[in-house]
């Protein structure tokens, strides 16, 4: 007996659904708010370290200040032996 075979086709159109979905507007928005944070802290930061290097400068003078006058009392001492 021989074997029957059927094959069917479909003969229907197919129909791709594209579906567009726009996110990038929130990472670049993010992304935007990121990059000032950063740029106000690196200010933040650069600020400081000249603040810092501003009272550095000022104890130093201060110090150099109260060597120079303690040789001249040392030298007035000195002299008055």
């Amino acid at each position: 007996m021989a074997e029957d075979r059927y094959t069917t086709t479909d003969t229907r159109p197919t129909t791709t659904i594209i579906e567009r979905r726009s996110g990038g507007g929130g990472t670049a928005l993010i992304a935007i708010v990121l990059l000032i944070a950063v740029v106000i802290g690196g200010i933040y930061l650069f600020g400081r370290q000249g603040s810092e290097n501003r009272k550095d400068a000022a104890i130093s003078s201060a110090a150099k200040s109260v060597g120079g006058a303690a040789d001249k009392v040392g030298d007035a001492v000195e002299g008055g032996k």
